[in-house]
């Protein structure tokens, strides 16, 4: 009724008032301009590249390890490449699954819809069945690598403070229960919102799914995210004091070895302690964020309205889960590299460099002080 006021009887659009037409002209701009800043890009090449490379990598550790387990069946580094074996995989299973879902919103467009800001918007209250599924994958994998790496520094420990306890206690068996029961833990917590303790919902800019941290957070929702993250920093951290001690007591035990079968045992056990901390470390850096992050939206969300820090936590939040990806990709390098086949070949490349730098060293003051010496001859003879 509005538009049709403004023409007259020959069809010309007559000039319209200039307060009321300059606003109704000005907001669909605003809202196209919304609407292009919330849209995401359509291809979901840097997704798929991540993805690749996650599987690439993971697959050539599952590889090495396979052949390390046949040669290492009979000996206690058995048990520890059953728990590396079976944290690779996880991290496979937890790159491709989720992975693949967020690749499936890239291509059809979804994640455009899913921010509130945006027109095209879906009901983030009554999130669809696979934002369930990946709020549930984005947990159980974010727990499983965590409390695999927690196992592993625990069961090294043991070995390495009490060989002979562990040679009783530990079997292939027990550990392959141990596995089990970590999985079934991780299961439970991931399975939590069925019974409407916490909730999944999407997370900006829509492409994934998580706890329910930014908006209306209620108090089981806190709990939920109180649950996840305590566990899993409760894990970082048992998995740091277990390191520790595994490696103080083999830098003891070296300073004071005797024979060359007891140092062929600590070489082992180096190796297997050195590839320890680097997937605690990896861990720390990777998942940290997340974990902080989601804490620290999921207290203030509660106790307060974001308002205009939301998107300054929406973000961190996206920074923090782009870092937990890094973790399933970085995790097999660890593996890869940290073998003792590697390590000797980089102490033999720089044991070499540095006896190269000092025989120049050498070299070079041998050639000054002949050069003095032919010098001070020089001035004899005048």
């Amino acid at each position: 009724m509005l538009a049709m006021q403004h023409y007259n009887s020959s069809g010309i659009l007559s000039p319209p008032p200039p307060s009321n037409l300059t606003t109704m002209q000005q907001e669909p701009k605003v809202e196209a301009v919304q609407r292009n800043d919330t849209r995401l890009p359509s291809n979901p090449t840097a997704a798929g590249l991540t993805m690749t490379l996650g599987i690439l990598f993971n697959v050539v550790a599952l590889v090495i390890l396979a052949k390390a387990y046949n040669r290492f069946r009979r000996r206690s580094k058995a048990t520890f490449l059953l728990f590396a074996s079976s944290l690779v995989a996880t991290d496979l299973a937890g790159h491709v699954i989720p992975g693949a879902l967020v690749l499936s919103r890239y291509s059809t467009g979804i994640g455009s819809r899913a921010d509130p800001e945006s027109s095209f918007r879906v009901d983030t209250t009554d999130p669809d069945a696979s934002c369930l599924f990946l709020g549930g994958c984005m947990v159980f994998f974010g727990l499983c690598p965590l409390f695999l790496g927690c196992g592993m520094a625990a069961e090294r420990c043991l070995g390495v403070t009490k060989p002979l306890l562990h040679a009783q206690l530990v079997t292939t068996a027990r550990t392959k229960m141990a596995l089990t029961l970590i999985w079934l833990l991780a299961l439970c917590v991931a399975l939590l919102p069925c019974f409407s303790l916490g909730a999944y919902t999407y997370q900006h800019p829509g492409t994934w799914c998580f706890i329910k941290v930014m908006e209306g957070t209620g108090l089981k929702d806190l709990a939920f995210v109180l649950l996840f993250s305590g566990l899993a920093l409760s894990s970082l951290a048992s998995a740091f004091v277990c390191n520790t001690i595994s490696g103080i007591t083999l830098v003891r035990a070296r300073l004071k070895r005797s024979c060359s079968q007891r140092r062929s045992a600590h070489s082992h056990d180096t190796e297997m302690v050195v590839q320890l901390v680097g997937i605690m470390v990896t861990s720390c850096i990777c998942w940290s964020p997340l974990l902080i992050f989601g804490l620290m939206s999921a207290i203030r969300s509660y106790s307060d309205p974001l308002g205009i820090d939301k998107d300054t936590y929406r973000s961190l939040m996206v920074t923090g889960v782009r870092m937990a990806t890094c973790n399933q990709i970085l995790d097999p390098w660890v593996y890869i590299l940290l073998r003792r086949a590697i390590l000797r070949k980089i102490y033999r490349i720089t044991k070499r460099q540095a006896s190269l730098k000092g025989s120049l060293f050498r070299t070079t003051r041998w050639d000054a002080s002949s050069f003095q010496n032919s010098e001070k001859k020089g001035v004899n003879k005048i």
